[in-house]
């Protein structure tokens, strides 16, 4: 291992580090500078697909009605838009992707959009039935406050991770995920959750009150010893005992079965620890994110284009739907994950994102039709509750957008090695 990832500020003790390198890489997560088309040098694969997507978004919102009770999040069997209102878990990922390609090309048009969607998601703020406070608030106001860091979105961040803690059971020490199914489930905790800790990072960062760390830190050391199988694959769900605080129960809500490996599930697993260990250098976070991204780019049934099989372990591979939404995120998680590795899993890390984004990039996964807001087709929600299968999803587009604008900025920043620069 080269480095330990930069720390910003924080109220707790943290090893940090001179490497540029990760210092630029933190840099571009944390300030998303502005890059105009005129800025650009020679374009690799990377900005061309992010230059056709901001003029594509664009003249997507031109067709966009503006309704706080119509959020895109996918389509209906009949072609049509299937919109949420704020409450949805996936509410934040497209005010998010705005903000993401405001912050790479400056487009007004986008700015514009972007502050009026992310809007409707305040309220979240006060939402205590729910985990997904982090995905909604962080991915729409945080995303607001990383490009223009206006105090009022740095506030409701604040207020939203308080909100968050009111959920964390110290005996269990996790923060509890769903409130239904109760006549089975005592305290779930599912690996999407991971997600959900970086809102809680972000508060220290922003308050100077080391509690909304502990806690994040806690709830991942918790999943790191229950969540993970002998081969490190992740279960879905982990039920706890309120009364022992002990794990009672493991298994999924929406893999193939209860001790397949959901792929999304994978990817979640993938990307919350590479971001733990980006926020507290602790090493333990690193190796298991290590561990998970071998799980998933040595198995046997991930395809040569890495776009993963909804489920690695379903029985009709390969005639069953693929990911693209695990793709996007795992494309993500392995481009930060690289910064923190030795040369040659750097480079394996590279070579696995690029050929995930040059897939999804293709005619294959690119959504077609220009009247939807959605970049990629072919994602699936829950296909055991058939479910949003193979249809476009929000939170893909969202992690795809990240994965472009991390490639684009290592691909400028001569972080890459060499590796992948060419479709």
């Amino acid at each position: 291992m080269n480095s330990q990832p930069v720390i910003s500020m924080l109220a707790y003790p943290v090893k940090v580090v001179s490497s540029i390198g990760l210092l630029i890489f933190v840099l571009s997560l944390w300030m998303l500078p502005l890059r105009t088309n005129a800025q650009m040098t020679e374009k690799n694969p990377y900005a061309r697909e992010l230059d056709r997507i901001v003029l594509e978004m664009a003249g997507k919102l031109e067709l966009l009605e503006v309704d706080s009770t119509m959020i895109p999040r996918s389509l209906r069997a009949q072609g049509d838009l299937a919109g949420v209102g704020s409450r949805d878990w996936t509410s934040g990922f497209f005010p998010g992707t705005l903000w993401y390609l405001y912050g790479y090309s400056g487009n007004p048009a986008l700015l514009s959009a972007a502050r009026t969607w992310t809007a409707f998601i305040e309220k979240e703020k006060y939402d205590g039935h729910t985990h997904d406070t982090g995905f909604k608030v962080y991915c729409s106001f945080g995303n607001a406050y990383k490009v223009q860091e206006k105090e009022s979105d740095r506030n409701i961040i604040v207020q939203t991770a308080n909100t968050l803690m009111g959920r964390f059971d110290p005996k269990i020490a996790c923060i509890r995920s769903w409130d239904f199914n109760q006549e089975t489930w005592q305290y779930p905790v599912i690996i999407d959750n991971m997600m959900n800790l970086e809102i809680l990072f972000a508060a220290t960062r922003f308050t100077g009150d080391s509690s909304y760390y502990q806690v994040a830190k806690a709830h991942a050391y918790t999943t790191l010893k229950n969540h993970f199988r002998a081969d490190y694959s992740s279960y879905h769900v982990v039920d706890y005992d309120t009364i022992s605080g002990m794990s009672r129960l493991k298994t999924t809500h929406q893999g193939y079965g209860k001790n397949s490996s959901w792929s999304r599930g994978q990817a979640w697993a993938l990307y919350g620890f590479t971001m733990c260990y980006r926020e507290t250098a602790d090493p333990v976070f690193f190796e298991q994110a290590q561990k998970v991204a071998r799980f998933i780019l040595d198995h046997p049934r991930l395809p040569k284009d890495k776009i993963p099989y909804w489920d690695f372990d379903d029985p009709k591979i390969p005639n069953t739907p693929r990911d693209a939404s695990a793709a996007a995120v795992i494309a993500a998680a392995l481009l930060e994950l690289s910064t923190y590795s030795r040369q040659e899993q750097t480079r394996r890390y590279w070579q696995a994102a690029n050929t995930i984004l040059k897939h999804l990039s293709s005619s294959t996964y690119r959504m077609k039709g220009e009247e939807l807001p959605f970049l990629l087709d072919h994602s699936v929600g829950s296909k055991p509750h058939d479910a949003e299968v193979d249809v476009p999803l929000v939170y893909a587009d969202y992690y795809y957008v990240e994965a472009l604008i991390r490639a684009n900025n290592y691909a400028l920043s001569n972080m890459n090695n060499g590796s992948g620069l060419t479709w």
